[in-house]
């Protein structure tokens, strides 16, 4: 008994955490655990963003399932300087100390697409592009694009295989499903487990 109460206090505790969000737009149905902090992002909708993640500057789309401890985006550093340190550019920081303040850009712009599943602890580098339907494996580091309905894995994050042949791909993103309306994927979902029969239905009409 004392360990289901356990169990559920921290599970409550985890639940009551604040989350930081700034410049967020949030998508009808989406979601945004606690602990998670987000700067400029867009969320389609019925996304959903687990806990404790930080994700910057980055444009995530529609019916999108992102895990715990995932970090997406964030800001670059002067790796062509003779320093990487922030204290030699204009941009305010944690740091209190400027040695100078040489101009340097921290702009960035990740984007994923639809429908992509990204596990736990998933590393994804700023300025990246996601395809729709893509799925990345935990723990993995992503330092390049990735297609559309390919899984990737590992570190540095490589391509393992496609979800679906080529022409299968080509039928669901041409549909845009994610695009439609409640009232039109409520009326296919129940063809959202065979793709065949999903793809045949939109055929028929």
């Amino acid at each position: 008994m004392l360990g289901k109460l356990e169990y559920y206090w921290s599970k409550l505790l985890k639940k009551i955490r604040l989350k930081a969000l700034v410049n967020v737009k949030i998508g009808k149905g989406s979601k945004i655990c606690s602990g998670s902090q987000l700067v400029n992002v867009s969320l389609g909708k019925y996304t959903d963003i687990g806990y404790d993640c930080i994700i910057v500057n980055t444009q995530i789309g529609s019916f999108c399932s992102v895990g715990a401890n995932v970090i997406i985006g964030g800001a670059s550093h002067t790796i062509d300087w003779v320093s990487t340190s922030t204290v030699f550019n204009e941009n305010r920081d944690h740091l209190p100390t400027k040695f100078s303040k040489h101009k340097f850009s921290l702009e960035s712009n990740t984007k994923l697409g639809n429908d992509i599943w990204i596990g736990n602890n998933v590393l994804i580098k700023a300025n990246l592009k996601v395809g729709d339907g893509a799925v990345i494996g935990m723990g993995s580091v992503v330092t390049k694009d990735i297609g559309p309905y390919e899984i990737w894995a590992g570190n540095p994050a490589k391509l393992i295989r496609k979800r679906f042949d080529d022409e299968t791909i080509d039928k669901l993103l041409k549909s845009e499903w994610w695009s439609w309306n409640d009232e039109k994927i409520r009326e296919y979902s129940s063809s959202i487990n065979n793709v065949k029969e999903f793809l045949s239905k939109i055929e028929k009409g």
